[in-house]
């Protein structure tokens, strides 16, 4: 039975990772389309000779609206996830994913029409960020619950690299289908989402936590591929109701409750904040946004498509390693080794750049040896550094997002977290270029201290979760273990099969302080 099991939410991750997907072709799409020529003539300013130019404020205006759009929609989910349940609440945010698409294809050269596209597009990008890891996380079984979590991040990688492999095959078209047809696909991703969610199961612990006991034991037997009579079923539902309803205790959710001290709720949502916020200051986006500038001053003579698309192709062969090493490495060891590797790789990259690169602008004949043997340090570094991102930090902090909380307050925690990572996004694309502009290539050691402070944040604050049920997470925070020693504990097996009050280390210590 386990391997129809296992087929079933493997497919069902898949699909509904292409959330993922959505997002990754967006924020892709777009960083090419800036730099077509008749995109440029249609939305930018004419100059003086009769050219046009993409000014840096109208750029970031384009760019930064999906990232605000994305804020509201991953703090936004938190309400419809919970009053029509994980599988209502994606087809909701992607039909408004797709009217965003929709607002900026049609487009003729308006620019408050496509920045206001790209926010509408936002806010189902931001959400689907957020439920996406909140419903694998709730129907994936335990023992590949962080590898099917891995896919949101491989389908943003996938979709990434997809849009730059498209914007290469039509940039070179002298009309708006040079962009029409890479932004008009988003169309069709987002028809794709929502057409197949009819055939998805809404979450049985949703299901059980809104008292539709009948339908649970149904999701529950065909997630399994088992009668809804087996023994294995009845186990199952008995093991959500206990822990549900010992979550429950309290009343209903507050938005403060995620910092409240009941169940050590306050380190999980900062935990699940941190990890965010050191993921989007590691570096990895950086070189996709400069990284063109960067191999120019090289000595490439490579277009700055072909560029995305090499860095585009080797983050997703960095995804492959993810998906086996983060249930048998682990969370923990997989940041830490991450953070350290990355770490070396932005401050040699840094140290390199500054030193040994030319100015930008340099004509290529008039590099020296040392520009070239630099640049090509500079170059190698680069790749490992977003190849290790990849397999590591890009992944890594999704899948701890999406199993660290209870039911009663989880798409409310899941959502800080990702409001975080936009926040941080849109802050990174505002100030990056300025900060550039004044240090130069020195900015990687930014990110490089960075990574040093997120090795030290992970082996102090950051307990392993690999192989755990959703309520043995729980647990393991009720009994305050120590995160450097996580890797060790094992949960009781009183919580699954005995329902008594004491079950929970310092439950009596909850209850008593919510009361």
């Amino acid at each position: 039975m386990a391997v129809p099991s296992n087929r079933r939410a493997i497919l069902l991750a898949i699909f509904i990772a292409f959330g993922g997907f959505l997002f990754g072709y967006d924020i892709g799409v777009i960083s090419g389309c800036l730099i077509m020529p008749d995109f440029i003539e249609r939305f930018g300013i004419q100059n003086a000779d009769g050219s046009f130019t993409l000014s840096s404020s109208r750029q970031s205006i384009i760019t930064s609206l999906l990232s605000a759009g994305t804020i509201v929609g991953a703090i936004a989910q938190a309400f419809t996830s919970d009053r029509f349940g994980r599988r209502g609440s994606i087809l909701i945010w992607s039909f408004i994913f797709t009217v965003g698409t929709v607002v900026q294809t049609g487009t003729v050269r308006s620019l408050a029409q496509i920045v206001i596209g790209r926010f509408i597009a936002g806010l189902g990008v931001g959400a689907l960020s957020a439920i996406v890891p909140l419903y694998n996380g709730e129907t994936a079984p335990k023992a590949l619950r962080g590898m099917l979590i891995v896919l949101y991040q491989v389908q943003i990688i996938m979709g990434i690299f997809i849009s730059y492999v498209i914007d290469l095959g039509t940039h070179s078209i002298k009309n708006s289908a040079s962009w029409r047809i890479p932004v008009g696909l988003q169309m069709l991703w987002g028809l794709i989402l929502l057409s197949g969610i009819f055939f998805l199961p809404e979450s049985p612990r949703h299901l059980l936590g809104v008292g539709r006991d009948a339908e649970a034991r149904k999701v529950i037997a065909e997630l399994n591929s088992v009668p809804e009579d087996d023994p294995m079923v009845t186990e199952t539902l008995e093991e959500l109701e206990y822990a549900i309803h010992a979550e429950n205790d309290g009343g209903k959710a507050t938005w403060l409750e995620c910092f409240s001290e009941r169940n050590m709720l306050w380190k999980r949502t900062i935990n699940g904040m941190m990890l965010q916020f050191i993921q989007q200051l590691n570096g990895q986006n950086f070189y996709y946004y400069y990284g063109d500038t960067f191999f120019k001053s090289a000595g490439t003579t490579l277009s700055p498509y072909v560029i995305q698309t090499i860095l585009g192709a080797v983050s997703v062969a960095g995804t492959v390693p993810a998906l086996y090493l983060i249930d048998t490495w682990g969370r923990r060891r997989s940041l830490m080794t991450g953070a350290a590797f990355e770490a070396m790789c932005a401050l040699i990259a840094g140290l390199v750049g500054h030193f040994l690169l030319a100015p930008s602008g340099t004509p290529v004949d008039e590099l020296t040896p040392t520009n070239k043997q630099g640049g090509d340090v500079l170059i190698a570094f680069a790749v490992m550094h977003v190849f290790a991102y990849s397999i590591f930090w890009g992944p890594t902090p999704w899948v701890y997002l999406g199993e660290s909380f209870p039911l009663r307050v989880r798409p409310k925690c899941i959502a800080l977290g990702s409001a975080t990572n936009w926040v941080w996004n849109f802050l990174l694309s505002f100030f990056s270029p300025r900060i550039a502009d004044d240090i130069g290539p020195l900015i990687l050691l930014i990110f490089a201290g960075m990574l040093v402070f997120g090795f030290f944040y992970v082996w102090l604050f950051i307990p392993e979760t690999k192989g755990l049920s959703l309520e043995e997470v729980d647990e393991m925070y009720r009994a305050k273990v120590l995160p450097w020693r996580s890797s060790e504990w094992r949960p009781s097996e009183k919580h699954v099969h005995e329902k008594v009050p004491e079950v929970r280390v310092d439950k009596g210590k909850d209850e008593d302080e919510e009361a």
